[in-house]
């Protein structure tokens, strides 16, 4: 009689890829049903509907797989959300009025993109899962329509705040975020509760006023969304509230009371790169595309280009208030890209007495083709009488 093979081994239970992922280097793990969720789909029916997507068409365009996870794949039964801390060391706020300085988001100052480090964990994850459980699996990391935040309050790793992004009682606001979607049925969390309770610190503290109320944020007014996304010339009445915030905004995160329980970031990968701490200005301007690369290869910022990340540079040079800085945007007056020659503009009409700026402006104004970069020279600032 032939003997019996050694006994398959029993599948992962949530218990065993949480110690698994844990080991890993995640710092917290939920489980969710993949299932579609009404308050969601309904937030973000409105949310489109109201057309605050701006110019993140990839939002609208992918509505019915985005509202569920399960529109998305239909055989998932699971979702196994993670995250990973990137806590800063000090107060990520304290750079700005530092203003020969420029200030980036703390999750792009990075030493390597946050999707390239979790991405490789939530594979190893998910390879170990089918080895271990069999099952089929998906992996994202904010690289396909996912509601990553909804995902991760549903599976108990935190709520999302009055200033719309996840909030954990053990590291705050400072998480990346990833999903690993299987066709395994486990045993789900129960969904964390809201503990934001009467406190309206992130929404007081952002300086273009872009929450409408609690919960619900207009991106077109988000310094994030103006210096990473927005195509087009940064709006004027949103200029000088942006400072020297050259990259994404911290401000609603770094208020949050719960970050006083915060961990700080322990991956070495999500550790600061020291040239994106506090970049002088001046050095920024001076970059072209090769340069630009070269500074920002790995980096989560490459993905905006060069054009886009100059005008916010040069924003920020006009809200400098350092005379030193005038022969760095004169120079960007002959750049070739429209979007950096008028944040040029500006910014010399910000540094520059009034009878400098319009002598300036005389002379450069008759050689400019672009219509976008000749309203920058000719337009009436409002508060124009407050100038030098």
């Amino acid at each position: 009689m032939a003997s019996a093979g050694p006994a398959s081994p029993a599948p992962a239970g949530p218990a065993a890829i949480r110690e698994h992922a844990l080991a890993l280097g995640f710092d917290a793990v939920g489980f969710a049903p993949a299932a579609s969720r009404l308050e969601v789909r309904r937030n973000l029916r409105e949310f489109l509907g109201d057309g605050r997507y701006g110019d993140m068409g990839w939002l609208a365009a992918n509505e019915a797989r985005r509202s569920s996870p399960d529109a998305l794949w239909p055989e998932a039964k699971t979702v196994i959300a993670l995250a990973m801390s990137y806590g800063p060391t000090g107060d990520p706020l304290e750079l700005l009025s530092k203003k020969e300085r420029g200030t980036v988001s703390v999750y792009a100052r990075t030493a390597r993109d946050y999707h390239d480090v979790v991405k490789r964990k939530l594979k190893q994850l998910a390879r170990w899962l089918v080895e271990t459980s069999g099952g089929a699996v998906k992996v994202f990391v904010d690289t396909a329509p996912v509601m990553e935040k909804p995902a991760a309050e549903a599976a108990g790793l935190g709520w999302q705040g009055k200033h719309t992004n996840l909030v954990s009682r053990r590291y705050g606001s400072w998480l990346f975020l990833g999903e690993v979607f299987t066709t395994l049925a486990l045993e789900p969390d129960e969904p964390h509760e809201d503990r934001c309770g009467s406190c309206r610190a992130c929404l007081d503290v952002c300086p273009t006023e872009a929450f409408t109320g609690p919960y619900r944020l207009d991106p077109r007014r988000c310094i994030s969304y103006l210096t990473i996304e927005h195509k087009a010339p940064v709006p004027h009445e949103f200029r000088r509230a942006m400072g020297n915030r050259i990259y994404g905004c911290d401000d609603c995160l770094a208020v949050c009371p719960w970050n006083k329980f915060a961990a700080r970031a322990s991956e070495q990968e999500l550790l600061p790169r020291v040239e994106l701490t506090a970049p002088k200005l001046a050095d920024l301007a001076g970059l072209d595309e090769a340069g630009f690369r070269e500074v920002f290869a790995g980096s989560p910022i490459k993905r905006t280009g060069r054009n886009r990340f100059l005008r916010n540079v040069l924003i920020a040079v006009g809200n400098s208030d350092d005379a030193e800085l005038v022969p760095t945007a004169r120079h960007a007056l002959d750049d070739a890209a429209p979007l950096v020659r008028g944040a040029a503009v500006w910014a010399l009409r910000e540094l520059l007495p009034s009878p400098e700026f319009d002598e300036l402006r005389a002379a450069q104004l008759p050689a400019e083709t672009d219509a976008s970069v000749r309203r920058e020279w000719t337009y009436a600032d409002p508060s124009a009488s407050n100038r030098r």
